[in-house]
């Protein structure tokens, strides 16, 4: 059986952490890291009481959160080092209960990476506003022309196994994270699929899609890494 380790990285969510957490499927993960990106609330708290492992980052970005749970990950003996790393948000807009069906191409062996595609899934009216929307319109039709890739989304829910995310060398520390991997992915033909995942409405504002400024730089950001890695 697979060993799985889910990457949660967290700043100020205080609220939802411990819901993201908890609705996990018992069972299934060997370890729930919550990556604490310098918040100023009681977010490593509440992760902790629902059993999570808390690590902390305090450089902030997403991408400085991801590559040091993937760190910690990496270190791990051979008897306990994951085969596969899902990420989540910690904002409960995911769907954890639905990690089975993200996991499942890489379990049976026809996928390396998995994306959980909000634009296939189901999704609660207004959870993915829309400049997220045109953002993420515009980077799969530009990585689609550039590597001839199907991705439909850029979703933060992903399984992929340890040793690809290893060998992808993941750079970005903040919103390029997500559109790094999938570039690097395709330009490596790195076999992957895409999963419909059900998206629901934040709990809180957003940090990047809830202000202009940064959906902004969360744009530019993307176009820009999209670019670097051709």
């Amino acid at each position: 059986m697979a060993r799985i380790n889910v990457i949660i990285p967290a700043f100020n969510e205080e609220q939802s952490i411990g819901k993201v957490v908890s609705a996990i499927p018992a069972g299934l993960v060997d370890e729930v890291i919550v990556v604490n990106n310098n918040s100023t609330d009681a977010t490593p708290e509440n992760a902790r009481a629902a059993g999570a492992t808390v690590l902390h980052e305090p450089r902030p970005g997403y991408g400085h959160a991801c590559l040091k749970g993937i760190a910690y990950a990496a270190a791990k003996p051979a008897t306990t080092r994951p085969d596969i790393i899902v990420f989540l948000d910690g904002d409960f807009s995911d769907f954890p209960h639905e990690l089975p069906v993200v996991v499942q191409p890489i379990v049976d062996g026809s996928a390396d990476m998995v994306i959980g595609s909000r634009v296939l899934g189901k999704r609660e009216k207004g959870s993915l506003l829309p400049q997220q929307l045109f953002g993420n319109w515009l980077a799969t039709q530009l990585l689609r022309l550039l590597y001839g890739v199907n991705y439909t989304d850029l979703g933060p829910f992903r399984a992929i196994k340890l040793d690809t995310l290893l060998h992808l060398n993941m750079q970005d520390r903040t919103y390029g994270w997500t559109v790094e991997m999938q570039a690097k992915a395709a330009r490596q033909k790195i076999p992957y699929a895409e999963v419909p995942v059900s998206y629901r409405k934040r709990i809180g504002k957003s940090k990047v899609s809830g202000t202009i400024k940064g959906s902004i730089l969360a744009g530019y950001k993307i176009i820009l890494t999209i670019f670097r890695y051709m």
